[in-house]
């Protein structure tokens, strides 16, 4: 896997995680396309033998591809809600990285939930809740928090809020990510086709009897 497929994959799971966070404030459960168990599964992957085990199949992003190239591509489709939380994923990435109290603390409940899921055989459930926790204790106080829109009834449900909390976590995460695999913000203007192009031929990799014709933006 190239580099350009590294950092539009990543891209593809922020815009995943995002895309999934709206449908939870809207209408408070997912359906089955945004993998969500994938995203979740990338946060522990703190050590993986090669980038393609930090997501799994490439048809796990096969959602956030067709996401971001909603965005990023020549289309009317452009969601700003979802534009907007990137963006703000992006910034709070950043942010994180430069508190380096932040980034210690965060890995060392990383690893205690990978214990405890692969040692212990923890609730899945009981995973979820402890990685809103970890967002909320290391990354939200690291600035202003994103502004989640949604139905107020469905955001005071814990449940909700912890699915949201644990998705924007994995979200950091793959811009984390990201930036490691040589991601730049210069990259939106001046390698947009780039982006594109590699994002369409990934999409054919996930969907191997799909016809090229339905694969243009």
């Amino acid at each position: 896997m190239n580099e350009w497929q590294q950092r539009t994959l990543a891209l593809a799971a922020i815009a995943q995680a995002c895309a999934a966070v709206k449908q939870l404030a809207r209408h408070g459960q997912l359906s089955e396309e945004f993998e969500r168990d994938a995203l979740l599964q990338s946060v522990l992957e703190q050590d993986p033998e090669s980038f393609s085990a930090i997501y799994g199949d490439v048809t796990n992003l096969n959602f956030g591809l067709k996401v971001l190239l909603a965005q990023i591509g020549a289309t009317r489709n452009k969601d700003v809600e979802i534009t907007r939380y990137m963006v703000g994923v992006l910034a709070l990435a950043r942010r994180f990285e430069r508190n380096e109290k932040a980034v210690t603390a965060l890995g060392q409940r990383i690893n205690q939930l990978q214990r405890q899921q692969h040692d212990f055989q923890f609730e899945h459930d009981t995973i979820l809740t402890g990685m809103a926790g970890a967002y909320s204790d290391f990354i939200s106080p690291l600035g202003r928090p994103l502004q989640i829109h949604g139905k107020p009834d469905l955001l005071q449900q814990k449940n909700v809020q912890n699915q949201i909390r644990a998705l924007l976590l994995a979200a950091i995460r793959s811009a984390i990510l990201w930036r490691q695999v040589g991601g730049k913000r210069r990259h939106f203007v001046l390698s947009r086709r780039r982006m594109v192009s590699t994002a369409l031929d990934l999409i054919r990799i996930s969907n191997p009897n799909r016809p090229n014709s339905e694969s243009s933006t």
